[in-house]
């Protein structure tokens, strides 16, 4: 194999499919690139065996030749090193390999050497060709994922919570996630023929949108029993799906409330924030939320090896009881305030023990459930 790429193009590529690469894999051959040649593109891989990356680069971008294929091939390099070594060189790369899997790269006057691995030891990609498919705008389904995937659980006890369940109705695509403690999900209309649910590792969502946060254009999703393939349009992400049940969680969502507050989204979160400096003395973060005189909340926390924060906000409107106490994780409230964008949020209470329902005012698409905690 040999090929002369433009540095801005390798280094990128190597950068992106590295997230996808474990340094504590008991398996030597996970711990490298896969860096195959062909007459017009280059293509690198990188996996943990839970997830693949893959990254084309073509002969030519935006009318500009960046690649120049003369011998194809393929070989695995240790991730670690040729990331390193790539991004400290100074100019563009020529990159050869003999039949033994020794790299020669190249550089102005740099010449590095590399031992590979076999590249027949590599494991070979999830075989999607009769996958059922659909499309979605990137910049929504990014959206998507940053409003539910925080919301899954951390806790490897309950597979199933550790994912983001994704399921598909007459055009109807929803994305949940929980960790039992709170709810995050967002519905949305796409031009989809597929019916079914699936569950995405939330880990994996969270390195899709690394990789894939700037992307202009559609993804392509494609999925079989066992991954589910993301493609823009010179980055693959397959990722392996959880097995199991997930629970219901339409029954979760309370009909009814006895409080209906309505705050300015920016200034609560603010003052959310303020508190929870106070508050990680306590395992879940206690914010406590009082409303005063039915018309304004205050917001406190305390800690007894530092001390108690207080402060009052206006209400905008409030129906119902007008008089309420509650304690909730305040990390858990922040996670879900950031993820809404509109000016105003409204929160439903039940009672001081029952879920609040946290929902962005005039947009019904998305919502979030967080039950309280203990007081004392």
């Amino acid at each position: 194999m040999e090929f002369k790429v433009k540095h801005e193009f390798f280094n990128h590529a190597i950068a992106d499919v590295s997230k996808a690469v474990s340094s504590k894999t008991p398996f030597p051959i996970l711990t490298g690139i896969k860096v195959a040649a062909e007459n017009d593109c280059l293509t690198l891989t990188g996996s943990n065996s839970d997830i693949f990356i893959e990254k084309v680069i073509p002969a030519v971008i935006d009318g500009v030749k960046v690649l120049e294929v003369f011998e194809s091939g393929n070989a695995v390099i240790t991730a670690k090193f040729l990331n390193e070594i790539v991004k400290k060189l100074p100019s563009d790369i020529h990159v050869k390999v003999d039949e033994e899997q020794h790299m020669t790269i190249t550089s102005d006057d740099i010449f590095t050497n590399l031992n590979g691995i076999p590249s027949e030891e590599y494991p070979k990609l999830p075989q999607m060709d009769y996958a059922e498919h659909f499309k979605i705008p990137a910049i929504k389904l990014m959206e998507i994922i940053k409003q539910t995937a925080f919301a899954a659980s951390k806790n490897e006890s309950r597979p199933v919570l550790t994912g983001v369940h994704m399921s598909f109705k007459e055009n109807r695509f929803s994305c949940a996630a929980t960790n039992s403690h709170r709810l995050a999900l967002r519905k949305t209309e796409i031009d989809c023929m597929i019916n079914g649910s699936f569950i995405v590792p939330g880990s994996s969502l969270h390195q899709l949108v690394k990789l894939m946060n700037h992307e202009a254009g559609e993804i392509h999703i494609f999925l079989t029993d066992s991954y589910i393939l993301f493609k823009a349009e010179t980055i693959l992400f397959y990722s392996r799906l959880i097995e199991g049940r997930y629970p219901d969680v339409s029954g979760l969502i309370p009909q009814e409330a006895a409080t209906v507050i309505t705050f300015n989204t920016n200034q609560l979160l603010k003052g959310i924030d303020r508190a929870s400096l106070f508050a990680g003395e306590w395992k879940n973060n206690k914010v406590h939320l009082e409303v005063k005189e039915g018309s304004t909340l205050r917001i406190s926390s305390s800690s007894s090896a530092i001390g108690y924060i207080e402060e009052t906000q206006k209400i905008n409107d409030i129906s119902g009881v007008r008089a309420l106490s509650i304690s909730l994780d305040g990390t858990f409230l922040m996670e879900a305030l950031k993820t809404i964008q509109e000016e105003e949020v409204r929160l439903s209470f039940g009672s001081s023990m029952r879920p609040v329902l946290i929902e962005p005012v005039g947009n019904d698409s998305y919502l979030h459930l967080i039950s309280p905690v203990r007081s004392y």
